[in-house]
């Protein structure tokens, strides 16, 4: 199966990416750190998963090969599939879960939106030993770019990535306004992030 898709990055929004290449356009579903991490990009390298579906085919795509393998795990828990896993790769980096998991934070796991208590104490449980196989580096994984905070709010195209995720609009409306209210400077990843701890 494929490795990674190479190309033009013709379009880039919170929840997917569009990659030309060799005149081929490529949609794939991404978090919002990869999205971070593709901002202001001309071309994109993503490592791709596919999820095949009786309805669909589709393509995952992922700015390093440490994100897909945590993908993949997060898939193997029992009632995490590839949007929830989506979600929770939006809402921590790849640092920040396993940190999370190997330190046994249920409490910072159970604040993504949709991962009840038993769910994070499974993700914990069944994860903990896997991600000392996975080696990160910090460097690579933390997110935040200075031009980016100085950058006005997005609130439409946060609003359209959290209803493409799945959310309620009311919902999502409110918890971007309570993050605006908070800091008018949030990013338009910022303002994704804080719905998707607080709605």
């Amino acid at each position: 199966m494929y490795e990674y898709i190479y190309g033009i990055l013709v379009e880039l929004n919170p929840n997917y990416a569009v990659i030309d290449c060799n005149g081929v356009g490529w949609l794939i579903n991404i978090s919002l750190y990869t999205f971070s991490k593709l901002e202001g990009s001309k071309n994109a390298k993503l490592y791709v998963q596919p999820v095949i579906r009786e309805d669909a085919q589709l393509l995952y795509g992922f700015f390093d090969k440490n994100e897909r393998e945590i993908f993949k795990l997060l898939c193997s828990v029992s009632g995490i599939g590839p949007n929830t896993a989506r979600i929770i790769l939006s809402s921590m980096n790849p640092e920040e879960l396993k940190t999370a998991i190997q330190s046994e934070d249920v409490n910072s796991v159970k604040r993504i939106k949709g991962i009840g208590a038993k769910t994070a104490q499974r993700l914990v449980i069944e994860l903990k030993d896997k991600m000392d196989k996975i080696g990160i580096d910090i460097s690579s994984s933390t997110q935040g770019n200075a031009t980016k905070t100085t950058a006005n709010p997005n609130r439409e195209e946060a609003l359209a990535a959290l209803v493409m995720l799945g959310y309620p609009k009311n919902i999502a409306e409110k918890s971007l306004d309570t993050a605006i209210k908070t800091n008018p400077a949030m990013s338009t990843e910022d303002l994704i992030k804080y719905a998707l701890k607080h709605s």
